[in-house]
């Protein structure tokens, strides 16, 4: 008894390399194919600009740099900030509920000096 013979299969040719984009959305106005990166590996230097709200970010590249990587690391530097931010923000928070804490001082209607406490009519023996 022999094998089954294998389907043989036609050669397909090279895969085409789709381009890595170098045009996307804003973080801050959300707005598409709004933000364009331009990429100076000579300088070693990428620049991200906003066309809509104005932003703008540069950071340092190497040669194997492209456009998506400018873009993730002004994603991931627009978020350290977010959360430096809110860190400030609950660290304000709690130094002020930290100390004393404040009174409310509120007008009664009735000044007996018990607030909203309605006095008993029962006499106690």
């Amino acid at each position: 008894m022999g094998k089954r013979k294998k389907a043989t299969r036609k050669p397909t040719g090279p895969r085409r390399n789709e381009p890595l984009p170098s045009v996307f959305t804003c973080l801050f106005c959300n707005h598409e194919k709004a933000v364009s990166i331009k990429v100076d590996k000579k300088a070693g230097v990428g620049s991200l600009d906003c066309k809509v709200c104005g932003q703008h970010f540069q950071c340092g590249i190497n040669y194997l740099s492209a456009p998506v990587d400018v873009y993730a690391e002004w994603v991931d530097a627009a978020d350290a900030v977010a959360q430096e931010n809110s860190e400030k923000a609950k660290a304000a928070a709690s130094r002020s509920s930290s100390g004393r804490p404040s009174r409310r001082v509120e007008a009664d209607d009735e000044e007996d000096g018990y607030g909203d406490v309605i006095p008993d009519d029962d006499d106690y023996e």
